[in-house]
């Protein structure tokens, strides 16, 4: 096997078989997310759970994911980024059977954070993979391809989680994990070559702690506002912490030389602008990720394999469009693939302004379909114009803060539209003591409404900023064949 390996790493293609098994990790973690987002009514069901508490099967993992990023990211520097990748398998995949097995939701949350320590792994280096092994010429079609099977792993799981959780329960959304998890582990080990000798270097444990509480304690606040009251001692002592340990924070890493979270970095104009995008774009699509699923089954009364097919409508054109526009962005610059793609995400989340408790499956389809395609637009050449505006030895720095940034906007998505939910629909219905099923149906659509509204204005937001790049030329430090 070594010499196979040998002769397999010294060939000009080998890039090509660890795109391949980054990707395969990237599928794995995708699907576990979108498949869990169809599953949520009927998490919410079976342990009898408010909307507000079963968000955190959702929201735990990736908040999880958002304060280990940079962790693992600095880890990676100091004891090789192949091997932290591997690892990560291991991990998602045993926590996988883990979240499985769980029969309470403290349990299912408590299980989803181990789980997330293994996605963390492997998205804190999956981008530094494709990039260091591709020349600049070949990346945004190695990037587009990434983001394919980021749709495909959206793409499958909607459509599987939604058979899965009809015919033989939600624990297998976990379980379908594992026989991915270790052909991935089995795959790196043999493909990956063998990190390069690092240089000792300290790890900043003052950082990591602060920048995980501070973290926690900010969407700690956001998440359960409503549970505990936004006048509660819990919750306005909750965010007057996160955000002084998030300044504390801020300061700690100025001042040392190996920090977690290199600030520096967000000089680079470049980087920072496609970040900002990046942020809101990922808000935005999350926020209707999450919130879908709720008004397809308990609206419109759909089963959740039917709500499986009509969200893996979006991924379908997401895996169509992503290769496209990594190609084109290759052929003819970034910004126009990235701003346009946002502009059609615009366009379909106005589209959704008109359903109503009667819509039908040609009214919402349109909806998901610019949504894919403009998410597919947009990914592959924003992130391949970030990767390219710094330099090689920032790289693995960069992943982790493009990955930071992601889950980060994932989570004020998430976060953000069940809140405002909530509280509209309350205010909607605060004055009727017995409201029946028709008028519940009724302030649910008005209240998504409003969400929908304010999704568009973000991902406007976000067109803007994308396009104010166009003037920019990528720095001449910026990564080269």
């Amino acid at each position: 096997m070594n010499v196979t390996c040998n002769n397999l790493k010294s060939s000009s293609h080998i890039r090509w078989f660890i795109l391949a098994d980054v990707l395969l990790g990237t599928f794995m973690a995708t699907l576990d997310s979108s498949i869990v987002n169809v599953a949520l009514p009927t998490i919410s069901t079976q342990l009898n759970v408010t909307l507000s508490i079963v968000q955190w099967i959702v929201v735990s993992y990736l908040l999880a994911i958002a304060s280990l990023l940079p962790i693992f990211g600095r880890l990676a520097d100091m004891w090789g980024r192949n091997k932290v990748y591997s690892m990560g398998f291991l991990v998602f995949t045993l926590g996988s059977v883990l979240c499985g097995l769980c029969n309470t939701i403290g349990m299912l949350v408590g299980m989803r954070v181990f789980q997330a320590v293994g996605a963390s792994m492997m998205m804190a280096t999956n981008q530094a993979i494709i990039v260091s092994s591709f020349p600049v010429s070949e990346r945004g079609r190695a990037l587009g391809l990434l983001g394919t099977f980021v749709a495909l792993g959206s793409l499958t799981g909607p459509a599987l989680g939604g058979f899965l959780v009809s015919w033989v329960g939600w624990r297998y959304i976990f379980y379908v994990n594992v026989p991915i998890g270790i052909i991935g582990y089995l795959l790196a080990n043999i493909i990956l070559p063998a990190d390069k000798d690092k240089k000792a270097a300290s790890f900043d444990y003052k950082g990591s702690i602060l920048f995980t509480m501070g973290l926690v304690g900010i969407l700690f606040a956001i998440n359960d506002g409503n549970v505990f009251g936004w006048n509660s001692p819990i919750i306005l002592g909750s965010l007057f912490l996160g955000v002084i340990l998030l300044a504390v924070f801020t300061l700690v890493e100025f001042r040392l030389e190996n920090p977690l979270i290199n600030f520096s970095i967000y000089r680079n104009r470049v980087f920072m602008l496609g970040n900002f995008s990046a942020f809101l774009n990922f808000a935005a699509t999350f926020a209707n990720a999450i919130i879908m699923p709720f008004f397809l089954q308990n609206v419109l009364h759909y089963s959740s394999l039917r709500v499986g097919l009509m969200m893996a409508s979006l991924p379908v054109c997401m895996a169509i469009a992503a290769p496209l526009s990594g190609y084109g962005s290759d052929k003819f610059g970034p910004i126009w693939f990235a701003t346009g793609g946002l502009l059609l995400n615009t366009l379909g989340y106005l589209f959704l302004l008109s359903v109503t408790t009667h819509s039908t499956f040609g009214g919402i389809i349109p909806s998901l379909i610019l949504v894919g395609v403009g998410t597919g637009m947009f990914q592959p050449p924003n992130n391949s114009f970030v990767m390219s505006s710094v330099s090689k030895d920032q790289i693995g720095i960069v992943n982790g803060l493009n990955a930071l940034i992601r889950n980060l906007g994932m989570i004020m998505g998430a976060s953000l539209s069940v809140l405002i939910l909530e509280k509209l629909q309350a205010a909607i219905l605060s004055g009727i003591a017995n409201p029946t099923q028709v008028q519940l149906d009724s302030s649910f659509v008005e209240a998504f409404h409003i969400v929908m509204a304010f999704v568009a204005g973000i991902s406007v937001c976000a067109a803007i900023i994308s396009f104010s790049r166009k003037n920019y030329i990528l720095l001449k430090g910026g990564l080269q064949e």
